[in-house]
């Protein structure tokens, strides 16, 4: 596995310092909002960094799980952006939401969840993800959270797959062409 790497791109450390920094500003933001703050987990590839972030925020929160792909097979985005899995509230109006993602590229599917969320009545939503590829954007969409800008490669790792494998790597590292066709 390690062999299909190119260099690693984001490592644990620098990980682990961009998840203090987000907690802390989210700390900042909602210590005092008087409503639910909830991490809404985009599956599967946030998992990993949702599970780091919530550890560092320390007051209480909830969790919920929603499937979102714009992605077809393999590398390219289909984009139409379709639900799997949605989260099933009667108390939207009394929630803070943060959209929690791996990683921005075109913006569509951030971009689409955060009218849909508003929409449904949620009292605000708001965006995280560790890693933005501003290169790739095809709508206009800024992350209310960002961990760090990356280069337009193909990354892994730390939750990123490449057709469900490499997401148990500890970093963030970019993938060789030739594993993936590119």
């Amino acid at each position: 596995m390690l062999n299909d790497i190119e260099s690693v791109l984001v490592d644990e450390k620098q990980i682990d310092n961009i998840t203090t920094e987000i907690a802390e500003q989210i700390t900042k933001d909602y210590a005092n909002s008087g409503k639910k703050l909830v991490l809404i987990c985009i599956l599967k590839g946030s998992i990993t960094f949702t599970c780091d972030l919530m550890k560092k925020i320390p007051f209480p929160i909830e969790i919920d799980f929603m499937k979102v792909s714009s992605y077809g097979a393999g590398t390219s985005s289909a984009g139409v952006i379709n639900i799997h899995l949605d989260i099933k509230r009667e108390d939207l109006t009394d929630v803070d939401f943060i959209v929690v993602e791996d990683i921005i590229d075109s913006g569509r599917t951030l971009s689409h969840l955060v009218k849909y969320l508003s929409e449904r009545g949620a009292n605000s939503v708001k965006t995280c993800t560790l890693l933005d590829k501003p290169e790739r954007r095809v709508v206009d969409f800024t992350p209310d959270y960002c961990g760090v800008e990356i280069p337009d490669k193909f990354v892994v790792g730390y939750g990123l797959d490449y057709n469900e494998q490499y997401r148990n790597l500890p970093f963030v590292g970019i993938l060789k062409p030739e594993v993936y066709g590119g």
